[in-house]
């Protein structure tokens, strides 16, 4: 091989070793373990793969080599092609950046969360503003206003076979849309280091949710601590950054803070997105998503809120809580406006086939 060719094997040798069947390198050879090497890999690796297979690669670096420590250096952030998995590895970092890497490392975070709220936010904000205003019914709707479909249904009972028709007794429709608080949504994360992607969607879609002003937005991330980042949901890059990922997980001590702050249950959506390895009182914990639900608190549990699919999780945990009608799934980012929109107007939620 030569030129292109020879240049793309050495770069994936460099990281997976030799091809064919031939002998590989030491671990960490091709790249050694100096800043200025590892860039110029990280270059030839974005002229010779699409974007897509960069990311791959990199994460393949940063997993197999031990190369998290490079990513402090300010150089070698500013060649990376930066997507959700490397925002994670840095949040993971957080407390070990230095000066000259932090200002850096904020640019790279804050081209991901715009890149991630230009995707979602438009269909995020327009699916729950037709959510909340379905939500609002009146049974005395104007013409225009009456849902059709649950008029009928609440009327089956009247069915005149002769004329082959429903005489609608009782009108089901919309009431008008106004500006008031309808409904008030807590967003509940795990900040342990396996949910590092969920907790960069997780932030995103709260700016995105406390920017409708029909909904009261609170954001709280928990391991063994529980930490409120409601005040710095204007920036979910800000968000982020308060974030300490890794640690244990005590969801109990969670659910029972966010449990404290809801004053409307009825129409109050709390979503725990955590993979419910439970490191606190496992009955407590399930005792309070009971009497949430008890109380007419619609309760969503999101194993993970990414692309990847479901992780690993507590699957006795998970039993538990659809025992208590809060079934656990995985849930895209995409799905996740469909997944709101559905508990704001209470109604089943959309689950994914596993």
């Amino acid at each position: 091989m030569g030129g292109a060719d020879a240049g793309m094997d050495a770069a994936l040798a460099a990281l997976y070793g030799a091809p064919d069947g031939r002998e590989s390198r030491p671990r960490g050879a091709g790249l050694g373990s100096s800043a200025p090497s590892v860039a110029r890999w990280l270059g030839d690796i974005r002229s010779y793969f699409p974007g897509s297979v960069v990311q791959v690669m990199q994460r393949d670096a940063i997993d197999r080599l031990g190369l998290s420590a490079l990513l402090l250096e300010p150089e070698l952030l500013e060649a990376v092609e930066a997507d959700v998995h490397l925002v994670g590895t840095l949040l993971s970092l957080n407390r070990a950046l230095p000066e000259t890497s932090r200002e850096t490392a904020r640019a790279v975070v804050r081209k991901v969360v715009e890149d991630l709220e230009k995707r979602l936010a438009t269909r995020t904000r327009s699916t729950l503003t037709g959510a909340l205003d379905r939500s609002a019914r009146t049974g005395r709707p104007r013409h225009r206003d009456i849902d059709w479909d649950r008029t009928v249904r609440a009327n089956l009972r009247n069915y005149l076979p002769e004329y082959r028709t429903v005489v609608p007794e009782r009108l089901i429709g919309y009431a008008r849309a106004d500006r008031s608080v309808k409904k008030d949504v807590v967003l509940c994360i795990d900040q342990s280091g396996s949910m590092a992607a969920s907790v960069v969607y997780a932030s995103v879609f709260g700016a995105v949710l406390a920017s409708m002003r029909s909904l009261d937005t609170r954001l709280v991330v928990f391991d063994t601590a529980v930490v409120d980042l409601t005040d710095q949901l204007d920036d979910p890059v800000d968000v982020l950054f308060g974030t300490q990922l890794g640690g244990g997980t005590d969801i109990n001590r969670a659910l029972a803070y966010c449990q404290s702050k809801i004053t409307r249950p009825a129409d109050t959506i709390v979503v725990l997105i955590s993979d419910l390895y439970e490191g606190g009182i496992r009955d407590e914990m399930l005792k309070r998503v009971a009497a949430m639900k008890a109380a007419g608190t619609q309760f969503v549990t999101l194993l993970a809120l990414s692309d990847e699919g479901a992780p690993a999780y507590d699957r006795d945990h998970a039993a538990a809580l659809a025992a208590l009608g809060a079934p656990a799934f995985a849930c895209t980012p995409d799905l996740f406006p469909e997944v709101m929109a559905a508990a704001i107007e209470k109604r089943p939620l959309p689950i994914p086939e596993s």
